[in-house]
């Protein structure tokens, strides 16, 4: 079914209806989402953005930015969404309740039902990065909430903050860990009161590439990245004797206890973001790399969704998390590697590969590293663009078309859409893959999801 997609235009939104949802996105168990930043300059438009969640299998998906055609093109899809309030927002949603209002009925129930909002991730940061405005956050989210109630969706639209893991002082052990005591009476006593009144979660932005990075060695690279530590080389929490084998585990249960030490363990905690960064400066940045990158992430999926072992302190909680991010914003400032977090180019191009297998099908990864080239989504290629580009492929570019002749295993579909796909990925797999093999003046795409079908085997099989 999924070549069918590749190959014919009619049924593309009905097939990307038909890929399943994982099946605890629906049940309620731990998942892996995606945040989705709009700093990219080759963004794919909102219904190819859409198309392409559905096709890596994403069924939760965090907004940095609330984009309304975003919103739209979401609407029917079953892809559940955190909505991010930006920063800047936060003194006019604090002091008004009828701006409050205003901004749940813009950005919420417009789109309600057919877009899932099921999160609303209020500022981003704030206690630490933003200070001035942290006095205007619980009004803030006291104000939503209050609009979210107003409207009848407070049972299934939770509110929370995101906060830095700086918040947490002397994580390591975990069991001495608790939260900064400057912040705790003025801002996060009423915020977890109101978490635990309305059963919502305790963001974090969990990091250990950064724990790393600031440790001067102490933290073992094998440890942050998931991979098995030598006998012996476990962390022992000495005041609980747990054995941690990897940073991450160890940070979510220092959040844990903060959280006990405030008599609030009720509280789940959801990781906002996390994630690995694929390249950056060699000599400033010497772990962000596309082999740890891949590690982190790998292993972070695999952790969340097929062991689900909890931690040592929590083995019956399972967080869920977004990896941080899906596509590489290429317009953010900062040091080399902060363009470099993606899964994917904004064009839908992979940055690295995955190795995800048994996780059911979600990013549509395989340990086989195989990638194809295909059509482009109807939105960004016109059938006479394919046509040109497949008469240069099978002609000057001298892609072997043999296949997709009359008679020939790969010439039904008897469409320009399916016959460009073929002859792309033989042009691209003939060139090694190399870079700038799939573009075809933007008509084509780097999939990981194999477009063969019946007897028709595409070159990249």
């Amino acid at each position: 079914m999924a070549v069918e997609f590749l190959l014919s235009p009619p049924s593309l939104l009905f097939l990307f209806l038909l890929l399943a949802i994982p099946p605890d996105a629906a049940a309620g168990g731990p998942f892996v989402g995606v945040n989705l930043g709009t700093d990219v300059s080759n963004l794919l438009p909102p219904a190819d953005l859409v198309a392409f969640l559905r096709l890596q299998r994403i069924s939760h998906v965090r907004l940095l930015s609330p984009v309304l055609e975003i919103l739209a093109a979401l609407a029917g899809t079953g892809i559940r969404v955190c909505l991010c309030v930006p920063n800047n927002q936060l003194l006019a949603i604090g002091a008004s309740n009828s701006t409050a209002a205003a901004w749940v009925a813009r950005y919420v129930l417009h789109f309600h039902p057919g877009t899932l909002v099921t999160l609303l991730s209020v500022g981003d940061e704030v206690l630490t990065a933003n200070p001035s405005a942290a006095p205007m956050l619980l009004p803030a989210i006291l104000n939503l909430a209050a609009a979210v109630a107003a409207a009848g969706l407070d049972k299934t639209v939770k509110i929370s903050t995101p906060h830095s893991f700086s918040v947490i002082h002397n994580p390591f052990p975990p069991s001495q860990a608790y939260f900064n005591q400057t912040l705790v009476a003025p801002y996060l006593l009423p915020l977890l009161r109101f978490l635990s009144d309305t059963a919502a979660p305790l963001m974090l932005n969990l990091y250990p590439y950064y724990v790393l990075t600031l440790a001067g060695g102490v933290v073992p690279l094998d440890s942050a990245l998931f991979r098995p530590l030598p006998p012996g080389k476990e962390e022992v929490d000495p005041n609980t004797l747990l054995h941690y084998t990897n940073l991450f585990d160890a940070m979510i249960d220092a959040a844990y206890f903060s959280l006990r030490n405030l008599n609030f363990s009720g509280v789940p905690v959801l990781v906002t973001e996390t994630g690995w960064p694929h390249g950056g400066d060699s000599r400033q940045e010497p772990h962000a790399t596309a082999e740890n990158a891949d590690a982190y992430n790998s292993n972070l999926i695999r952790h969340l969704l097929l062991e689900r072992a909890g931690t040592p302190l929590r083995p019956e909680a399972t967080p869920s998390a977004y990896i941080y991010e899906l596509f590489d914003e290429d317009l953010r400032a900062g040091p080399a590697s902060e363009t470099k977090w993606g899964l994917f180019a904004g064009d839908g191009a992979p940055a690295y590969l995955l190795h995800v297998a048994g996780s059911g099908g979600f990013l549509a990864k395989d340990t086989a590293e195989r990638t194809f080239c295909v059509a482009a989504p109807p939105a960004e290629a016109e059938e006479r663009t394919l046509q040109a580009a497949l008469d240069w492929a099978c002609g000057p570019g001298k892609a072997d078309c043999a296949g997709i002749q009359p008679g020939e295993a790969c010439y039904a579909p008897n469409s320009v859409r399916a016959h460009a796909s073929y002859a792309f990925d033989s042009y691209y797999q003939r060139h090694g893959k190399a870079a700038g093999s799939c573009s075809f003046h933007g008509a084509a795409m780097v999939t990981t999801t194999d477009p063969s079908h019946g007897r028709c085997i595409f070159p990249g099989r």
